[in-house]
């Protein structure tokens, strides 16, 4: 349970990194300003997580770290001799890990557009 739960906040943080940081930058590179102005119209707070992205994006990090911790140490432990109890034992697994690796492509995605693209684009 404990590793199911590292990997929700790692999501919830690796998202809201997307939502705060990359999101504006990805619509002034296309062309969308005035979208994204009606969109921050619409919900608000985008604005104050901008204001804190690095905070932010220091928490998603370490959030994916220990959700990469829990998920290797998870692989490493056996599951149960009954096979039905086993195969939902594999299946969990697999559902972790692509929820860690999902989450990690959001903060990567998110990192690369607040942070380096911009030093590009501009």
């Amino acid at each position: 349970m404990q590793n199911r739960s590292a990997n929700f906040f790692a999501l919830v943080a690796s998202t809201s990194t997307l939502l705060c940081c990359a999101l504006p930058a990805l619509f002034v590179t296309v062309g969308a300003g005035a979208s994204f102005a009606s969109l921050v119209g619409t919900f608000p707070f985008l604005i104050g997580l901008s204001k804190y992205k690095i905070e932010l994006s220091c928490f998603a990090l370490m959030m994916l770290l220990i959700a990469g911790l829990m998920n290797y140490r998870a692989v490493r432990l056996p599951c149960p001799a009954d096979p039905e109890l086993g195969k939902a034992c594999l299946q969990t697994r697999q559902r972790s890990q692509r929820l860690y690796y999902l989450s990690a492509v959001i903060f990567l995605f998110a990192s690369i557009f607040t942070y380096i693209a911009p030093a590009f684009i501009w």
